[in-house]
């Protein structure tokens, strides 16, 4: 359900689009830092399930839908940056011995699966993105219609992402390594997810207010 023709210049678009610093990668980069391989992995995977979730949206043009709205888009800025300031508060007011939330392995990896889910649906720069970018790689010289052609090019896409991330979660979880053996930082570890979950709310509710 992708022309064939295509395929060489949106593989090219993808792989630059995945090398490019954005809120995703310093939230997965930071949690397998923090709390290790574990949680990054299923930081990943909540990604991953937003991505497809968006895919959906924008192969049945809900997304468009809710794009042209510049009400919704406000909305979901405000939405999203409130998230991740209640993220980032709670991380900073926890415990340095037990936060109740992260506590014990499964809860870490769970939460943060969670939090990667809703940040990047409350995201509007991905709602647009997927509105804007799987489009120009739709072809008419295919039988396939263009909701289906962009649900394949979204699941594409979503795959490559979550195989880049889960290479991003190993190489940031050996240098985190020897950090999580340190005793000063696993103390001190949730309050820097707390200022990284901040520093991605500033630059969601800086994009509302540009």
């Amino acid at each position: 359900m992708i022309d064939i023709s295509v395929l060489p210049v949106y593989l090219t678009a993808v792989v630059a689009l995945l090398l490019l610093p954005g809120p995703d990668m310093l939230l997965i980069a930071s949690s397998s830092m923090s709390y290790g391989r574990r949680v990054g992995v299923f930081a990943s995977l909540g990604n991953a399930t937003s991505g497809i979730i968006l895919t959906l949206f924008a192969a049945a043009g809900v997304s468009a839908l809710i794009a042209m709205s510049p009400i919704a888009l406000k909305v979901l800025h405000l939405l999203g940056g409130a998230y991740l300031l209640k993220m980032g508060w709670d991380c900073l007011r926890a415990s340095a011995a037990i936060a109740p939330e992260l506590d014990g392995s499964n809860k870490v990896a769970t939460t943060f699966y969670q939090r990667a889910l809703v940040s990047n649906l409350l995201n509007p720069k991905a709602l647009v993105f997927f509105v804007m970018f799987l489009p120009q790689f739709v072809s008419s010289n295919i039988s396939a219609t263009s909701g289906e052609q962009m649900l394949a090019l979204g699941l594409l896409l979503n795959v490559l992402g979550l195989l880049f991330n889960f290479v991003l979660v190993a190489l940031v979880g050996i240098l985190g390594k020897p950090l999580l053996e340190k005793e000063n930082f696993r103390n001190y570890q949730h309050k820097f997810m707390g200022a990284i979950f901040v520093v991605l709310a500033i630059w969601m509710l800086s994009s509302f207010a540009s």
